[in-house]
């Protein structure tokens, strides 16, 4: 009979042939004697283990405990939690150091190492007992898509915080005045109950984009997972922190803060990203984002990430006239232009937002690289034929020809003329060139196009006419003062009490919207813009009371019980909402309205300009906290 198993078997046979067996055999003596020995080896080792363990005889609190085992076992075995280094590397856990003789490094098991190293600290400081191992950061497209309701319920990690005593920071220049960049509590109990709730609306959605979305751009707050369709898409920039971050800052969510810097420090990298992005987005949101907390703070892993950036967007200025194309590819340096913008043009507000960011970069860095290239565009558009002396909507980056002679204050052109004021502001008022453009500029549109004009253009006006205080001051600030009342009419005659996307002025029709696509509201921040700026200018109470109504509508409309979302249709009393959570709400929106709340003193426009993304810079020979760095020259 052959054995087919270790032990052997039996079988009853009747005539030749192999009966049924009803009923298992018992096992033999051998057989009991191999399996007592078994359990006994178990046994022994498990004693030996409670008896050779200290903490387990003392009874030394949990925590203690799991630590020490761990040392016991990586003594006993390191391959029994990690794979062992390759030959000649080893890495002590006691001081967190890793020391290598070979060329065979491999960093990831050191990292790997460091990780559950700082986790087994972190639980031991804390003393969390029963506290379990944190869930794997998956993306939408690692998770199981039959399962939509279970990738909906899967938070994302709670981030760490870093300890920014350890930080390396650029201290402000000597100075008998800092600026505010945190307190500025108004003198009002009211006013500043108001702007409390302000910054409890900023908590719930950064604390929601930290549940749901951690690391990606954007959240998707009724879906409960991160926004796939930003201007991003799915590319892992962390949007939403880096727009965020200063916002945190400046109102004091110091906590809030030290995650998102700890998740730029460790996790933003865009090296390697194979992907078409944005320009003007990226300059706005990232490199705007980055270092305007450089100058908040003095970080300088801030500033060195935020050249890491801007040096990938350096491509798209590579054409015949210098003027960037409107999309590079972070990999290959490949650039190009949308389709859609008459033939191939780039658009005015993306290549003429640019100045403010790159100019203080290179102050900052001592790499001139940036100012030469926003110089370079300046030129261009300085020294071009302006039809009627405006500015057209795109301009061919290969032959310097303007595309369509479609001329807007609004998309497509809005920012262009507003960085032409701030940049001669952020100069400390040296960049004559500027203001001579914005002045011609401003001269033309009132003539021409002053019948209807977005939201973004009523604190511009204002702006300027504080700012040039010369004989046309007068004029702006009544068109200025106009826009923004109809702008809040746009939001009073809605049902929620929140603007449209855009209006328009026909017979009959007074600050509507009529086609649908028109009559959503994203959170944007355009109107509570100019409220802030008319506040700060005025200090009419009016703008006041609209923000906070702005305030009011924004909590009933569009808060969730997981972020914020816009909403379809301003003028429905049940409106729809579009389950997405901008990353400017945080940048813009809620700093403004926080602002409009706060005492003059905390980011003073005598101090600071906001960009585009309303991420604030300072105001060179103004500002202590403009942190510049002597300019080195740079080859070709």
């Amino acid at each position: 009979m052959a054995a087919t198993g270790i032990l052997p078997t039996y079988q009853r046979y009747m005539n030749g042939a192999p009966m049924p067996s009803s009923a298992r055999r018992s096992f033999r003596s051998k057989e009991k004697y191999l399996i007592l020995l078994v359990f006994l080896t178990f046994g022994v080792v498990c004693f030996g283990a409670l008896f050779f363990l200290p903490e387990f005889k003392s009874g030394s609190n949990t925590v203690n405990s799991v630590y020490s085992v761990y040392k016991h076992m990586q003594k006993a075995g390191p391959e029994l939690l990690i794979p062992a280094p390759p030959h000649g590397n080893f890495h002590d856990l006691s001081n967190n150091r890793m020391r290598h003789h070979d060329n065979d490094y491999d960093p990831h098991i050191a990292q790997d190492e460091a990780k559950l190293k700082a986790k087994i600290d972190e639980d031991w400081r804390s003393n969390i007992r029963d506290k379990v191992l944190e869930k794997p950061d998956f993306g939408l497209d690692q998770m199981n898509v039959g399962s939509s309701s279970m990738k909906a319920e899967v938070p994302f990690k709670v981030p760490s915080v870093v300890d920014l005593s350890k930080v390396v920071t650029v201290p402000p220049a000597e100075s008998d005045n800092y600026p505010v960049v945190q307190g500025g509590e108004d003198p009002d109990p009211a006013v500043r109950e108001k702007r409390n709730k302000v910054k409890e609306m900023t908590k719930h959605a950064w604390d929601s984009y930290v549940r749901w979305a951690w690391g990606k751009n954007e959240l998707r707050p009724l879906s409960k997972r991160p926004h796939p369709g930003s201007v991003f898409g799915t590319t892992p920039l962390g949007v939403t922190i880096v727009d965020g971050l200063d916002t945190l800052f400046i109102m004091g969510l110091n906590e809030e803060y030290k995650q998102g810097r700890d998740w730029v420090a460790h996790n933003l990298n865009v090296e390697g990203l194979n992907v078409d992005l944005s320009v003007f987005e990226t300059n706005i949101r990232i490199v705007g984002g980055l270092i305007s907390c450089f100058a908040l703070t003095g970080d300088t892993l801030l500033r060195d990430k935020a050249e890491m950036v801007a040096k990938k967007l350096l491509p798209a200025f590579q054409t015949p006239t210098g003027i960037p194309n409107a999309l590079v590819n972070f990999k290959t340096g490949a650039s190009k232009n949308y389709g859609w913008a008459s033939s191939g043009s780039s658009i005015l507000s993306e290549f003429g937002t640019l100045h403010l960011e790159f100019s203080y970069l290179s102050d900052i860095t001592g790499n001139p690289i940036y100012q030469t290239k926003v110089d370079t565009v300046r030129k261009v558009l300085q020294q071009i034929d302006k039809p009627q002396g405006l500015y057209p909507n795109y301009l061919n980056p290969k032959s310097g020809v303007w595309g369509l002679h479609h001329v807007s204050i609004g998309a497509l052109g809005d920012s262009f003329y507003e960085y032409l004021l701030k940049a001669w502001l952020q100069s400390g008022r040296e960049d004559t060139v500027a203001k001579t453009m914005f002045i011609d500029a401003m001269q033309a549109m009132t003539r021409i196009l002053l019948q209807t004009s977005p939201g973004a253009l009523c604190g511009l006006m204002g702006l300027a006419a504080q700012t040039l205080n010369d004989n046309h001051s007068n004029r702006y600030m009544e068109i200025a003062e106009g826009i923004t009342n109809t702008c809040h009419e746009s939001y009073d005659r809605s049902a929620t009490k929140l603007g449209p996307e855009s209006f328009k002025f026909l017979e009959n029709v007074e600050a509507k919207a009529i086609r649908t696509a028109d009559k959503y509201y994203i959170l944007r921040p355009e109107v509570i813009e100019s409220y802030f700026i008319m506040w700060r200018l005025t200090k009419k109470q009016k703008y006041r009371d609209w923000a906070w109504e702005a305030v009011q509508a924004i909590e009933t409309y569009c808060r969730t019980p997981d972020g914020y979302s816009g909403i379809k249709n301003v003028y429905l009393k049940e409106p729809t909402q579009d389950d997405v959570q901008q990353s400017f709400f945080l940048a813009e929106t809620l700093k403004y309205l926080y602002l409009i709340f706060s005492d003059d003193s905390l980011i003073s426009l005598e101090e600071w300009v906001f960009n585009s993304e309303a991420h604030p810079l300072p105001i060179k020979n103004s500002n202590p906290f403009y942190r510049a760095k002597q300019m080195v020259s740079v080859g070709a």
